[in-house]
């Protein structure tokens, strides 16, 4: 191969190089976020209220989902984020065997469900602050008993609200220490740390929190490894308590009859 081939040869690696980085950068909402459209009227479980919750974030964006109350009044409340696939008001029936006798906030992020906008790090998390701090104001519920519940993406605004509110415990379901991370091995050839705009450090804001923790991961999960999960866990500031369900994976956990049965009784030690 003469030089001027190796040159035009060099020069096509490049372009094509730059061409997936480019679309990495253009199209990482795509990537990161797939919000899907309410299927199914909400149900509550057999004795409990479910009331239809809509709030105005800061820039106007209406935020929808709904607050699924049980039969008695002041009760502790675990605010739920779902992952980057989940439309979160459809888990309404399962809260009671989920979480006990608590109430369960159930709203979805921007552009999910029926909450209007685009979802992003920046927006997900000022919308988080702007739930719990809603949320504390209802009149059923006791506002020095919250806890959070972050599943996956969810993780990662679970991490910065327990950061930045006073929460009384965190359930993180395969959490990560950084989105950042989990895309660097994913895309170990690219200069992701450069490409990224929603990195998701929790790692970073883990050793602030006091709160104790439960982290619920699957063994054999290969969309998150249970390494990402294991360094948020070493850089939390509070009491740990770490389950993993060998033969499960990522999407897969709630099958597990322990799944439910381990969230339950963390709360009822902390909640």
């Amino acid at each position: 191969m003469g030089l001027v081939e190796l040159k035009a040869l060099l020069l096509a690696l490049l372009a094509g190089y730059l061409g997936i980085a480019g679309f990495v950068w253009f199209s990482q909402e795509h990537l990161m976020f797939h919000p899907r459209p309410v299927m199914a009227r909400p149900t509550p479980p057999a004795g409990w209220r479910l009331e239809e919750v809509e709030v105005a974030a800061r820039d106007g964006t209406r935020l929808a989902g709904v607050l699924v109350l049980p039969p008695v009044q002041r009760v502790p409340l675990v605010i739920y984020f779902g992952g980057n696939a989940e439309e979160v008001t459809e888990y309404a029936p399962a809260v009671a065997s989920d979480y006990g006798a608590r109430a369960v906030l159930l709203v979805n992020y921007r552009g999910y469900g029926r909450s209007e906008g685009k979802p992003g790090e920046t927006a997900m998390v000022s919308d988080a602050l702007e739930l719990y701090d809603w949320s504390v104001k209802h009149e059923a519920i006791d506002p020095s008993r919250v806890a959070v519940h972050g599943r996956s993406l969810g993780s990662g605004v679970a991490v910065q609200l327990a950061a930045a509110r006073p929460v009384r415990c965190v359930v993180l379901t395969s959490p990560f220490g950084s989105a950042l991370d989990v895309a660097r091995a994913l895309y170990p050839w690219l200069p992701v740390g450069l490409l990224m705009r929603h990195p998701f450090d929790s790692a970073r804001l883990a050793p602030s929190i006091k709160a104790p923790l439960l982290v619920i991961v699957g063994a054999d999960d290969n969309i998150i490894p249970p390494r990402h999960s294991q360094r948020l866990a070493t850089a939390w500031g509070g009491k740990v308590v770490h389950v993993s369900f060998p033969g499960f994976g990522h999407n897969d956990l709630q099958v597990n009859p322990g799944y439910a049965r381990a969230i339950r009784e963390f709360l009822d030690g902390n909640l």
